[in-house]
């Protein structure tokens, strides 16, 4: 299974810090070698790098890690492939253009003989149930709302009401973004960390790197990174409920949904 990475934030900020954790984890302390990507989304604009490589020995990763790009909302992957051979057109994150924005999609799970028809406003390029998910749920939100996108609380109900129907498919963990909030569907296995003030040091778990967060912060930033699995050994992760969908706005989550057979629950801050 392939791991997940997002940062959602008030301000724009660097995610030099976690993409360390994140990217040895591909290949070098996890077995998750056959590929990598991050987009982050800067204004209206994105920038996405991509490498089939292991993301442990990709010279692109190491200059993500060592160039600070400020985001408000960054999706970062790493894959173990199950559907589609190694190679740059199934590497994920995938991105497409909806309402005049970016959407930036990435998938962690499985989702077998996944084959919708689609009519063609968006069109897989690689070989990938995750691709083939993505291009679905782009095309049912255009079908449901035209050319004009809707307010963010129905946006959440419609992409709630796809994700139940894809999560009954198979494993369907993912992260979305249009650049102004991200979306979290936790399948199986996602944590998350709101990190505001009082700031403290952080240190990861997969290599020995720590940073004292109140040295570069103000007192009003506010970041929520999520990951598949926590990249600190020492604060606080949010373990997400199996079947669940979170949205994530300002760096902080603003709404949840259940998307399992259960009482219907919305929950706001």
């Amino acid at each position: 299974m392939c791991q997940l990475l997002g940062m959602n934030c008030n301000v724009p900020t660097d995610i030099c810090f976690s993409f360390a954790g994140f990217q040895v984890r591909g290949g070098a302390t996890d077995v998750h070698g056959d590929g990598w990507g991050i987009a982050f989304f800067e204004e209206r604009g994105c920038r996405v790098f991509l490498d089939p490589q292991p993301s442990c020995a990709s010279p692109v990763a190491e200059l993500v890690r060592s160039y600070p790009i400020h985001s408000k909302n960054v999706v970062a992957h790493i894959r173990k492939a199950t559907q589609g051979a190694v190679a740059l057109e199934n590497t994920h994150p995938f991105m497409r253009e909806l309402w005049g924005r970016y959407w930036i999609f990435a998938h962690n799970g499985n989702l077998p003989d996944f084959a919708p028809t689609l009519d063609g406003s968006f069109t897989p390029v690689g070989q990938t149930d995750s691709e083939r998910a993505f291009c679905w749920l782009l095309q049912c939100l255009r079908e449901r709302f035209g050319c004009r996108p809707p307010d963010q609380a129905t946006l959440f109900s419609a992409v709630h009401e796809l994700t139940v129907e894809l999560g009954s498919r198979g494993s369907f963990n993912y992260l979305l973004s249009n650049g102004d909030c991200l979306f979290a569907h936790c399948s199986t296995q996602l944590s998350h960390i709101v990190r505001q003030a009082p700031f403290a040091v952080a240190h990861l778990s997969d290599q020995d790197l720590s940073i004292d967060f109140s040295a570069v912060t103000t007192p009003d930033d506010r970041v929520a990174v999520i990951a598949t699995l926590p990249l600190t050994d020492n604060e606080r992760w949010t373990t997400m409920p199996p079947g669940s969908l979170w949205l994530f706005v300002d760096g902080a989550p603003l709404r949840q949904r259940l998307t399992v057979p259960g009482p219907a629950r919305v929950v706001e801050v």
